[in-house]
């Protein structure tokens, strides 16, 4: 079983206990406004389905995050093909915290050991990381890990309306130009 361990931090494979947390987390608008509408218990039990029998398939995918020192399931982070009606192609980051774990490096954190796990143990030579342009707490985030933007590679989101989801930026980093972003 894959598990990645940082200082505070233990990202692993989904347990039937996370389905509540996440739940709520997809039913919040706050933690959804840069990924559109809220959804339903059930759209969230299936995306966690899916995300399991994607890491079985790849050997990568969504880990749920938890505290620790607490056991507390905060979200998740890990790595996920890029969809395929993007106008690039690749291996993409991402991190989606409950609101209370904001502020606290954890995204960072979390982040951080996803890369050295893509790095090391998948071989990847590239991983980039999407969001939206007003999405400025993520691209942060891409920022402390190192990863870099190249504004030209900007792009409207073919899979959303006309509107504030629409515009998307890229980051992206390579493997050999990672110093100091190791879990």
């Amino acid at each position: 079983m894959t598990e990645l361990r940082t200082e505070r931090l233990i990202l692993r494979r989904w347990k039937d206990s996370d389905l509540e947390p996440w739940a709520a987390m997809n039913a919040d608008p706050e933690v959804r406004e840069h990924l559109g509408d809220v959804m339903t218990r059930e759209q969230s039990d299936a995306s966690v389905a899916r995300f399991e029998e994607e890491f079985e398939a790849r050997g990568y995918g969504w880990f749920a995050v938890e505290i620790q020192a607490a056991g507390t399931f905060i979200g998740f982070a890990g790595l996920d093909d890029v969809d395929e009606e993007m106008p690039l192609t690749g291996v993409e980051i991402g991190w989606r915290l409950t609101r209370t774990a904001w502020g606290h490096g954890y995204a960072t954190e979390a982040a951080r050991a996803v890369l050295a796990f893509g790095f090391d143990t998948l071989k990847l030579d590239e991983i980039v990381a999407l969001t939206t342009a007003a999405n400025h707490r993520s691209q942060a985030v891409m920022r402390r890990i190192g990863m870099t933007r190249d504004p030209a590679e900007d792009f409207l989101d073919p899979t959303v309306p006309a509107g504030p989801l629409q515009p998307n930026v890229v980051y992206r980093i390579k493997a050999d130009g990672r110093a100091g972003v190791g879990g």
